[in-house]
């Protein structure tokens, strides 16, 4: 399973802010912004504090990325 977080970047870029901005901003730490720039898991705490930061919802700012190899079969 991945994580995509392109839309939280292009957002960031549209509200001209930056990692460093958001890091302040949400209150989230380096390392959980440093975990999603490689697609990694965060809390959903974290997604929770970025959505009230941004004023948006969680589909905004992360895509879901199923492995090939464990999408179940019916």
């Amino acid at each position: 399973m991945a994580m995509n977080y392109n839309k939280l970047w292009k957002l960031l870029i549209d509200k001209k802010m930056n990692r460093t901005d958001l890091h302040e901003q949400a209150h989230v730490s380096t390392n959980a912004i440093a975990t999603m720039g490689k697609g990694g898991d965060v809390s959903t705490k974290v997604l929770d504090k970025i959505c009230k930061t941004l004023n948006c919802q969680i589909y905004d700012i992360v895509d879901y990325i199923p492995d090939e190899d464990n999408v179940y079969k019916n």
